[in-house]
């Protein structure tokens, strides 16, 4: 995909997408931290600004639906008889984020054994990692803790946000979903990741929840060029902590004068 392409008009994100569940949120506000709304009406977003790129590396089992559900947002198809992805490849979205021009590499990596090697290559450098299971199977939500193990080997933990998504949410019955959600919401926490259902099927939560990771990951990168002092060169290496109390609540220690 040309990242120089026009932003298509329904990626254009004014305002905060909201979680799907608060139970499972890497935080429940309804807007964007007022320090990046400010800086971006501002126009200081710095090396966020025009053509950033973020990359999200989806993991998971064999056949959880994780190319079906990137196919879903990218191209809104739905393909049942996909072949399995050998070692990695990736999509490339671009957003619109409080009118500032930002974009979204998505790599699909494999799920399979003898491919994990790999894969695992193309994780270092990740803003945010989606963890995805099969809404019916439960020893794939199981396998989700081993998968963000080896994710996070080539990451900082403070510094990406994670995703915990169940795939095929149109094969549950409502009581079947329910019993699954509960055990779902339990290894979010145990994540600190955000939880999300999703069907590639029916397209049901996977707009609302690829906007969510835009945002988040969007604002996430805001707030760090923020936290660079004048002396740093854009470009240098900023760690932050994704906790809410160090990456949503600063704003009260230094505010721009725009700033409530």
């Amino acid at each position: 995909m040309n990242i120089l392409a026009p932003v298509r008009r329904d990626r254009v994100l004014a305002e905060l997408p909201q979680c799907l569940r608060k139970e499972a949120a890497l935080h429940v506000r309804k807007d964007f931290h007022p320090r990046v709304t400010c800086a971006c009406q501002e126009h200081r977003t710095g090396t966020v600004g025009r053509f950033k790129i973020s990359k999200v590396i989806v993991v998971g089992d064999l056949s959880v639906g994780k190319t079906c559900l990137i196919n879903r947002f990218c191209k809104d198809t739905f393909d049942k008889n996909y072949k399995a992805t050998i070692g990695v490849d990736f999509e490339m979205e671009r957003f619109e984020v409080l009118g500032v021009p930002f974009s979204l590499q998505l790599w699909d990596t494999a799920g399979q054994e003898r491919f994990k090697c790999i894969a695992s290559t193309y994780y270092r450098g990740a803003q945010a990692i989606i963890i995805v299971f099969n809404l019916n199977d439960v020893a794939s939500l199981e396998h989700t803790k081993q998968w963000l193990a080896d994710a996070l080997k080539e990451n900082d933990p403070s510094s990406v946000l994670l995703f915990l998504v169940g795939s095929k949410k149109d094969l549950s019955t409502p009581a079947q979903y329910v019993l699954m959600e509960k055990d779902a919401l339990k290894v979010a926490h145990e994540m600190k990741a955000e939880y999300w259902a999703v069907s590639s099927l029916t397209g049901e939560n996977v707009r609302e929840f690829f906007f969510r990771v835009a945002a988040l990951t969007f604002e996430a990168n805001v707030l760090a060029e923020l936290e660079k002092s004048g002396s740093r060169r854009i470009g240098d290496v900023v760690r932050l902590n994704s906790d809410d109390s160090n990456l949503y609540l600063t704003a009260s220690k230094k505010k721009p004068a725009c700033c409530p």
